[in-house]
């Protein structure tokens, strides 16, 4: 969050805008029944998480992060990938996701991923572009 925070805002964060920022976004329902988190590890070493929320019709795909030093790895792929496998297994059959405009690395991972820009979903108070994706059924193997 701290990223985030001093990217959105292009300086170094203020004491206490890291914890205000969790507040104003909380993640407690990234558990079930309401969703997950997924962390990835590289060599024993925390590299990034992702999180799921469940919605009527679709799940959200929120707080995707690789470490800056996991970067370029194929971390943020891994990522994806797990949560749409977790998604097929709970029979969501879209995925949706914010983000903003600065996070350009988040928006060309999506659409190398499958992810189309779509109208609003939301009113976030930081989002300006909104993706989704269409979840094929799992293929069989082979």
């Amino acid at each position: 969050m701290t990223e985030m925070v001093t990217r959105y805002h292009r300086r170094p964060e203020w004491p206490g805008e890291v914890e205000a920022a969790l507040a104003e976004s909380p993640s407690d329902d990234l558990a079930p029944p309401t969703g997950l988190l997924l962390l990835a590890h590289h060599d024993g070493e925390l590299a990034g998480c992702a999180g799921l929320r469940w919605g009527p019709d679709w799940a959200e795909l929120t707080r995707v992060y690789v470490r800056t030093s996991f970067r370029g790895r194929g971390g943020g792929a891994a990522l994806l990938a797990a949560v749409e496998r977790r998604a097929r297994a709970a029979g969501v059959d879209r995925i949706r996701v914010d983000t903003r405009d600065d996070l350009v690395e988040a928006r060309a991972l999506y659409a190398r991923h499958g992810y189309v820009e779509i109208p609003a979903y939301n009113d976030g108070k930081y989002a300006e572009h909104w993706f989704e994706k269409v979840l094929t059924a799992r293929q069989p193997a082979s």
